[in-house]
């Protein structure tokens, strides 16, 4: 009986971080989708930006996917009043991802990868002024809903002047990965790893 309790727990848990970690509400439906461009409208966002956000949530496929970014710091950035006086582009970012880190676990979304540029680009066409960057990251998203919500939200806007103000220039790409390392296989083996554990300790004959 109690063995049998110890596996039902492993897969209780196993399912709320599956339900947590995956999409099950599929692609975005047009009212939220009009919902977002009604806020992004209120923004200062330009015709183009506004187009391209649009674009965007109609071709969902409900899928997660990953932002691919990379970032070119301004060692000079503007004084703002959270940051204060002197403050440098990693402080600013840090108070920009202060929010955003908060903003995305709350949907199943983190980093996969940090890193400093180790030179310049090696391969590089038709991009002015592509050669250097700082830094790079891989961020995943549970769904397009999701880096919306968190977009369209008025702290974002707040948060957003502290990066823009800590990079000279950067971009942002989502991608939908054919190929990476699923979460929810690894906290699968992970949970089979440590209770087949338990199990051998506290039932082993």
């Amino acid at each position: 009986m109690i063995r049998k309790l110890m596996w039902g727990s492993a897969l209780g848990v196993y399912a709320v971080f599956f339900g947590w970690y995956t999409n099950l509400s599929g692609p975005m439906s047009e009212q939220e989708i009009q919902t977002v461009l009604e806020r992004v409208r209120s923004s200062q966002t330009s015709a183009d930006a506004l187009q391209t956000i649009e674009a965007f949530m109609r071709s969902d496929t409900g899928d997660d996917f990953v932002m691919v970014n990379l970032l070119e710091l301004n060692n000079h950035p503007a004084d703002l009043p959270a940051t204060g006086i002197g403050a440098t582009p990693m402080q600013l970012l840090d108070h920009y991802m202060e929010h955003m880190y908060a903003a995305q676990f709350k949907r199943a979304c983190h980093p996969l990868f940090f890193g400093a540029v180790a030179g310049n680009a090696l391969d590089l066409s038709g991009i002015e002024g592509g050669q250097t960057w700082s830094q790079s990251a891989l961020f995943r998203y549970r769904s397009r809903r999701d880096v919306m919500e968190i977009a369209s939200d008025p702290a974002f806007d707040e948060r957003h002047e502290y990066k823009m103000a800590a990079l000279l220039k950067t971009i942002a790409v989502p991608v939908e990965p054919s190929l990476m390392i699923d979460m929810r296989l690894f906290v699968a083996l992970l949970l089979f790893s440590v209770f087949s554990a338990l199990d051998w300790v506290l039932f082993r004959k």
